[in-house]
């Protein structure tokens, strides 16, 4: 395989993975302000900026008020936002086309399907009433995708480079909800007995990544700063965890190295490393300073991204 093609279906897996993140950020975010326990969490204003601060867009000043219409088409639809779900489906089928005859039929219509779909919705009936009905459809056909990934795939080399990439943004992904979601609490207290740790955003922060019923079975009580964020991060059986990422990413990098030599320098060393740093860590540790623990984590999986794309897609 051609390290190019690699290299796109590489991306192809990513770009997946974010515009379903981004439209679960936003519908969960937007829908679940309307019934928020305390007065800030209601506020547009809040959950705009929070949308605006997990896309890694730095929000206006505070003065500044935000104009929802705005806010959601830059998210959605606008072509010209280089991280807006259009400009990520775009680019995903742009990956497939140039790697067509390496996936099969079934994904390629799939994703075909997804990309007519964006393109077409109509940007007015999405600002005035559509925002349901599209991150819906988003988060619906994302998961279709996936699912045609792995039935309609050998479970070779392909599988393996298209699964680095959904695994690879699954966790920056959720590391960059956590630091919305983080930020958030800090300001928006006022959730249950007006502390941090039980601030109504870490109930968001589970919804949005789609672990809050399996949290709730696992804790059995209301979650917590520490409950979800060791199911987020350490538990290895939660499929959306931060430590499931790291160890789908290391069985994958595993079938394109599978020499098991001791190599300091390669991306399955570094992926090791990282792993094992996490796999026993306390959750009190991190929860103690969650803001040094984001900014390594996210300079850990840059690394380990440009490290992969250095050692099996550079061309």
């Amino acid at each position: 395989m051609l390290a190019r093609v690699a290299n796109n279906l590489f991306w192809m897996g990513r770009y997946i993975e974010r515009s379903e993140h981004i439209a679960r950020y936003m519908h969960v975010n937007y829908f679940s302000s309307l019934d928020a326990p305390n007065e800030l969490s209601r506020s547009r204003q809040f959950m705009l900026r929070s949308m605006l601060r997990m896309l890694g867009d730095p929000p206006p000043q505070e003065n500044e008020e935000l104009k929802e219409s705005d806010i959601l088409f830059k998210l959605a639809l606008d072509p010209n936002h280089p991280f807006s779900i259009i400009s990520n489906v775009q680019h995903a089928r742009e990956n497939a086309n140039s790697a067509r005859d390496l996936i099969s039929t079934d994904l390629y219509e799939s994703i075909n399907k997804f990309y007519h779909f964006v393109l077409k919705y109509p940007v007015d009936v999405f600002l005035k009433k559509g925002l349901y009905d599209f991150s819906v459809n988003i988060i619906e056909m994302s998961s279709i995708l996936r699912a045609r990934i792995r039935s309609t795939l050998l479970h070779d080399e392909v599988y393996a480079i298209i699964m680095l990439g959904v695994n690879l943004e699954r966790a920056n992904q959720l590391i960059r909800i956590i630091n919305a979601k983080y930020y958030d609490a800090l300001n928006a207290q006022g959730g249950y007995d007006d502390k941090f740790s039980k601030s109504f955003e870490w109930t968001t922060l589970l919804k949005c990544a789609e672990a809050y019923d399996m949290n709730r079975r696992f804790y059995k009580k209301t979650p917590t700063s520490l409950t979800t964020l060791e199911f987020l991060i350490l538990n290895p059986n939660c499929p959306r965890s931060l430590m499931n990422c790291l160890n789908q990413v290391y069985m994958h990098v595993r079938v394109l190295d599978n020499s098991f030599r001791y190599d300091n320098h390669s991306t399955a060393f570094l992926v090791g490393r990282v792993r094992a740093e996490y796999q026993y860590k306390y959750i009190d540790e991190i929860e103690a300073d969650i803001k040094t623990f984001i900014e390594i984590m996210m300079r850990n999986l840059s690394d380990i991204g440009q490290k992969m794309e250095k050692e099996f897609f550079h061309y």
